[in-house]
């Protein structure tokens, strides 16, 4: 009984230390969510630039198709490459890439929101399942960003404003690319600041409360989410 006990510890300890080294030889991106560079929490109220006080209740986003780009020219590529970030959920905002390096970064690039092709291939799985509650249809498919909340300045049910970013078809195409230059090795995890004090300056809610659908409206928020990522 007593070699069967040290038995189980020493394989509990192996299991643990194998799990600890593998984490920490994974090169991860993490993404910080704010507001006016100061952490963001979720139902805290807030002033916009407008000077809209607001409370958002719900944060999603997705990110998807992310590379590393090395000084030597080398690139990695991460398969299925399609993660939600959930406001939540805050362990959804560190992504696991790969194994960690001496090789130095010159550029980080990912999509924010998901690509036609991935949008006409059906029931998917994963964070890309419709239970995640950021799927319309066929017709209008995936949810890009998706931002709710209140305000006193929106004239609406329960002064409630709701962002659906969205559309896979042109004109209307709403994903977006970013690219960061980098020149730190790949031994040291990646930080993208998400802000969302810019995206809420483009806006007086008391005009534009609710967007839904893909669409000219859908677009100019689409632009707006591009000015809310930035490199840490």
């Amino acid at each position: 009984m007593i070699k069967k006990g040290i038995h189980s510890v020493f394989l509990f300890l192996f299991c643990f230390q194998t799990f600890s080294q593998s984490k920490n030889d994974s090169l991860a991106v993490n993404f910080h969510l704010e507001f006016n560079k100061l952490p963001f929490e979720l139902n805290k109220k807030y002033v916009s630039a407008n000077n809209d006080t607001l409370v958002v209740e719900t944060f999603r986003c997705y990110i998807s198709n992310i590379q590393i780009q090395y000084e030597d020219k080398s690139v990695f590529i991460q398969k299925n490459s399609y993660h939600l970030l959930d406001s939540d959920n805050p362990k959804s905002f560190q992504i696991p890439i790969t194994k960690k390096s001496y090789k130095l970064i010159s550029k980080i690039i990912f999509n924010i929101g998901i690509d036609s092709l991935t949008n006409t291939s059906g029931a998917l799985s994963g964070d890309l399942d419709p239970i995640k509650g950021m799927y319309w249809a066929w017709q209008s498919g995936y949810i890009n960003m998706k931002i709710e909340g209140r305000s006193s300045s929106c004239i609406t049910r329960k002064n409630e404003f709701q962002f659906h970013i969205g559309g896979y078809l042109q004109p209307y195409y709403a994903m977006r690319k970013m690219k960061f230059d980098w020149d730190k090795k790949a031994d040291d995890d990646i930080y993208i600041g998400i802000d969302l004090y810019p995206f809420f300056s483009n806006l007086e809610l008391k005009e534009t409360n609710s967007v839904m659908i893909p669409g000219k409206d859908a677009m100019k928020l689409a632009n707006y989410i591009t000015k809310m990522f930035y490199s840490q």
